[in-house]
C-alpha cells in the first residue's frame, strides 16, 4: 500500500510514543483553556471582549445581512461582490453547491455566531473550573461575578437569535456541553426558544445585583447600569420572538403580548455603539462599503418609494419591471431630500454629512444606469459623519428605539388596541413632519393627497402601514436583518423570495452529511403585488 505524508506522519508519532514516555513533548499549538483561561481575570477578560465579536460580523461586507438587504430591498446593487448581483438576478434559489461564488458570505455569518456562543460557554465552564480548584471561592465579587455570567448569557443568546434568523437550522452549547463536544443541528424556530432562554437567564442574572458594565464591553461612551442591561436584554429578547417567524402565519401567531411586555420595558432611547477602527468595533458595509460610488449601493424603490406624494410612485409601479426608471421622489418626510427638481433636492443633501435627514439626492456624474426595478437617484446617508473620517469613527444605531416601539405598536395593532400603537408610531412619525396618526384606527393615516405613507395603488396607508413605513425608515442599515425578518413574517418580500439560508456546505462536509440549496421560499405575491 502506497502511503501519503500524513500517514507516514501519523505513523512515525506512534512509533515515537510507543518506545515510551522520555521523547513525550507536549504540543502548546493545541487549544489548552486551563493554560488560557486560568484565572478568574483571564476568564473575565475573554467575556469583556466577546461584544465586538457578535457585533462586527453582522455588518461585515461579506454576510448573509448584505445579501439580505437586497432580497428585502433595503438596498441595491449591480456589482457582484458579497453575493448582491447574484441576490438581485435570484431570489428563488441560494445556492450551496460546492465551491459556489458566494459560499464565503454564506458562511461567514453561521461560522461566527458559532464560534461566540461556544467561546460564552467555554468562558463560564473555564470559570466554574476555576472556582472548584479553589474550593468555591472566587477573586471576583458576586457583582462582579453576576456581570461577566449575565453578559455571557447575553452574548449566547445575541448570537442563537441572530443565526437563528437567518439559516434554517445551527448548532446549539450550553454551560452541560463539553468544550469539544460537536452537538447535531437543531432546527431554527427550535434554536431560537434556547436563545430566549439564554435571554432569560442573563435578564435573571442582572437582576440578583451586578456591576456596571464598562464602557468598552458594548463601545459605549459610558458605564452600562444593570438596569439598562436589562432593557437592552428585553429588547433583544422582542426581536428575537417576532422576527423569528418565516411566514405570516408564523408571525401571526407569535405570543405577542409577551413581545409588548418586553418592548415596552425596552430601549428608552436608541442603542448606539461607537465604531473606531482603532477600538476592534467595526462596519463593514453600512458606514463603509455602501459609500463607495459606482453601483454598490442606492436605495430602491418598491418600499422606501411609498414617501413619495406626486404619483410618480404609482406611475413607476405600472411601468413592466424591466422599463422602469429612476423617478423623483417627492415627500414631506423630513428624512428625504426636499425640493420640486432634482437640483434642488441634491443643494438640500449636498454630501454625505445630511443628517438630521438619512438620504441624499446624489450627484449626477455618480448615477449607474440599472434600468429596471433598482434604479434610483437615492443613497443612503445616516452614518457619513464616521464614514468621513479615516478611521471610521462615530456613532452607529446598533437597535434603535423606534424598531422596539414598532414590535409594540405592532403587537397592539394584532390585539386590536390601535390607540396604543398610535402613540407609538407617532413619536417618530411626527418628529419628521408627518401628521399624527392618533385616531386613525381601522381608518387611514391623514394627509389627503400628500399622504405618507402612499400604497402602489395610490391610496393612503392604513395605521398598520404608518408602522412599517416608520420601522423601514429608522431601521435602514442598523440591526441585523431586521427588514428582511420582517418582510417575510409581513408578506411583504417580492414573491418566491427565499426566506432563510441553508446550513453552509462546509460545514455540512465536516460534519460527513449532503449538503442541500435553500429552497423555502415566500409563497406567491406579496401584500402590495410584486
Amino acid at each position: 500500500m502506497r502511503m501519503n505524508s500524513r500517514m507516514v506522519g501519523a505513523l512515525a508519532l506512534v512509533g515515537l510514543t510507543a518506545c515510551g514516555d522520555a521523547l513525550a513533548v507536549n504540543n502548546y499549538n493545541n487549544p489548552d483553556i486551563s493554560r488560557v483561561l486560568f484565572s478568574e481575570a483571564s476568564v473575565e477578560a475573554l467575556v469583556a471582549g466577546l461584544g465586538s465579536q457578535v457585533a462586527n460580523p453582522q455588518r461585515g461586507s461579506e454576510s448573509v445581512n448584505t445579501q439580505a438587504k437586497i432580497l428585502s430591498e433595503e438596498s441595491f446593487a449591480s456589482v457582484a461582490n458579497f453575493g448582491m448581483a447574484a441576490r438581485v438576478a435570484n431570489r428563488t434559489l441560494i445556492s450551496n453547491e460546492l465551491g459556489n461564488d458566494n459560499s464565503a458570505s454564506n458562511l461567514n455569518n453561521f461560522n461566527s455566531f458559532q464560534r461566540v456562543q461556544r467561546l460564552a460557554f467555554t468562558s463560564l465552564n473555564a470559570y466554574a473550573a476555576i472556582k472548584a480548584r479553589n474550593g468555591g471561592a472566587s477573586a471576583l465579587t458576586v457583582t462582579a461575578e453576576n456581570r461577566m455570567r449575565s453578559f455571557a448569557y447575553f452574548i449566547a443568546a445575541w448570537s442563537i437569535s441572530n443565526a437563528a434568523l437567518a439559516y434554517d437550522s445551527l448548532a446549539i452549547l450550553d454551560e452541560a456541553v463539553s468544550t469539544s463536544s460537536v452537538p447535531g443541528l437543531t432546527a431554527a424556530a427550535a434554536a431560537n426558544v434556547k436563545a430566549i432562554e439564554f435571554f432569560d437567564s442573563a435578564f435573571t442574572i442582572a437582576g440578583r445585583g451586578m456591576d456596571d458594565l464598562p464602557a468598552p464591553w458594548l463601545s459605549q461612551t459610558a458605564a452600562v447600569t444593570g438596569a439598562n442591561f436589562q432593557r437592552i436584554i428585553r429588547s433583544y429578547r422582542a426581536r428575537a420572538r417576532a422576527n423569528i417567524a418565516r411566514t405570516p402565519a408564523e408571525r401571526a401567531a407569535v405570543n405577542w403580548p409577551l413581545v409588548i411586555a418586553d418592548a415596552t420595558a425596552g430601549l428608552t432611547a436608541d442603542f448606539v455603539i461607537q465604531i473606531n477602527g482603532n477600538t476592534g468595533w467595526s462596519v463593514g458595509f453600512d458606514a463603509s462599503q455602501i459609500y463607495v460610488t459606482g453601483g454598490w449601493h442606492s436605495v430602491p424603490m418598491k418600499y422606501a418609494g411609498m414617501a413619495d406624494v406626486s404619483g410618480a410612485y404609482q406611475a413607476w409601479v405600472a411601468t413592466p419591471s424591466a422599463n422602469r426608471r429612476a423617478f423623483l421622489v417627492q415627500t414631506p418626510d423630513l428624512r428625504w431630500p426636499t425640493g420640486a427638481t432634482r437640483t434642488l433636492q441634491q443643494a438640500s443633501t449636498p454630501n454625505n454629512l445630511i443628517l438630521p435627514k438619512y438620504i441624499r439626492n446624489r450627484p449626477t456624474g455618480d448615477d449607474v444606469v440599472a434600468a429596471g426595478d433598482g434604479e434610483s437617484y437615492y443613497d443612503h446617508r445616516r452614518y457619513g459623519l464616521a464614514q468621513s473620517n479615516s478611521t471610521v469613527a462615530g456613532p452607529y444605531t446598533e437597535m434603535s428605539k423606534t424598531e422596539i416601539d414598532m414590535l409594540a405598536a405592532e403587537g397592539y395593532i394584532r390585539t386590536g388596541n390601535t390607540a396604543a400603537a398610535a402613540t407609538l408610531i407617532d413619536i417618530s412619525r411626527t418628529r419628521n413632519g408627518l401628521p399624527s396618526v392618533v385616531g386613525v384606527g381601522a381608518g387611514v393615516v391623514p394627509g389627503g393627497s400628500n399622504c405618507v405613507p402612499k400604497l402602489p395603488n395610490g391610496t393612503c396607508g392604513t395605521l398598520l402601514e404608518a408602522m412599517k413605513y416608520e420601522k423601514r425608515m429608522e431601521t435602514a442599515y442598523t440591526g441585523y436583518l431586521v427588514w428582511f425578518t420582517d418582510s417575510r413574517g409581513w408578506n411583504d418580500l417580492p414573491a418566491n423570495t427565499v426566506v432563510e439560508w441553508p446550513v453552509p456546505y462546509q460545514e455540512m462536509q465536516a460534519r460527513l452529511q449532503p449538503y442541500y440549496n435553500g429552497t423555502r421560499q415566500q409563497a406567491g405575491a406579496s401584500t402590495y403585488g410584486f
